[in-house]
């Protein structure tokens, strides 16, 4: 199937938040990691979205080049080839974008699929994110505003922060404190500057004590009830059964309880990339631990060519990715849901 239209995308959230489920949206940094991807929902039989960050753009551009329009052009192009061969939809996201990288990352996106648009052609990618956590709420939502406003000439949704998720991702560190839940009071004050969908579509991020980072269960003080209490409380204001499509951020180290609540309560995208990286390098490392000699050339031999040749240990790590994103498509109750 091809990369997800704008109609599509949308009816894939609609559905994930009216059948109690949500998508996983898997970072990539590479060729190979897309295709782990790809493959993983495939096998799931579930539609998904694959994002990218500002790190991840940079790399995709080149590690001497450092682009990160040119990575995410790049990326979006390939993708759109290769996805067509996958009998899933896909939607292409860009994660986190710090206020100091919205001239350089997103607003030349939005601008390009705006031309795409204006074309007849389809954006480039599908959604983008806008991460105003470091700043002020007011600050945060008026660039959202902005944001928004060129979201919808692009046919793409947007998607915001509010509140803080703690720990560190391409460079952005959030401190573990208060910050980490977002109020009833933030969720009233974002609908009345955005709307709850009669200004533009958007996603939100809210925080309920996510950290980014490596995490063993329980480690990890999640409150998914806050994200009732906002839910309540702006569809009370508005008249709406949970008028938020949440995103999950920083979910390494939850557990399948509190997952399932934080999808009751309204999460339709949830990002796994800390998992889904180590699931690609342990079977990489795995082999090259068991073929060392042949790697290696050790003591003046020459090696085995089939054993260093990048596609013995590069389908190794594809391997082992795909099966850690069915394993997130399982866990967030979207395997088997794909539309045909």
């Amino acid at each position: 199937m091809p990369i997800a239209t704008p109609e599509v995308y949308t009816e894939m959230l609609g559905r994930a938040k009216s059948q109690g489920f949500a998508y996983p949206a898997i970072n990539v940094t590479s060729s190979q990691t897309l295709h782990a991807a790809l493959r993983g929902f495939a096998e799931a039989e579930s539609d998904g979205i694959i994002q990218i960050s500002t790190g991840g753009a940079e790399y995709l551009s080149g590690s001497t080049v450092k682009d990160m329009v040119t990575g995410s052009v790049a990326f979006a192009e390939f993708a759109r080839v290769v996805a067509d061969k996958y009998p899933v939809n896909i939607a292409l996201h860009t994660d986190h974008c710090p206020k100091e990288k919205l001239d350089s990352f997103v607003r030349p996106l939005l601008e390009k699929s705006k031309e795409r648009v204006a074309k007849g052609e389809q954006p480039l990618f599908q959604s983008h994110m806008w991460d105003g956590s470091a700043v002020e709420l007011e600050e945060n939502l008026q660039i959202a505003r902005d944001l928004l406003a060129a979201s919808n000439d692009a046919r793409t949704i947007l998607e915001i922060e509010v509140g803080v998720v703690g720990g560190e991702e391409d460079g952005i560190v959030g401190e573990i404190n208060e910050k980490l839940y977002t109020t009833p009071g933030d969720g009233l004050r974002t609908a009345e500057v955005l709307g709850v969908g009669d200004k533009g579509y958007y996603m939100a991020a809210l925080t309920f004590g996510n950290v980014h980072g490596v995490y063993k269960p329980g480690r990890v003080q999640l409150r998914p009830d806050v994200l009732k209490e906002i839910q309540d409380a702006v569809g009370a204001e508005y008249g709406e059964e949970k008028p938020f499509d949440l995103v999950f951020h920083g979910g390494s180290g939850s557990t399948l309880e509190e997952i399932h609540a934080a999808i009751d309560y309204g999460v339709v995208k949830m990002n796994i990339d800390t998992d889904t990286q180590y699931a690609f390098t342990r079977p990489i490392v795995d082999h090259v631990m068991k073929n060392y000699d042949g790697v290696l050339k050790i003591d003046g031999e020459v090696g085995n060519k089939k054993a260093y040749d990048p596609r013995a240990y590069g389908k190794a790590g594809e391997a082992g990715m795909a099966e850690r994103v069915v394993e997130g498509c399982r866990m967030l109750k979207s395997a088997g849901t794909r539309m045909r």
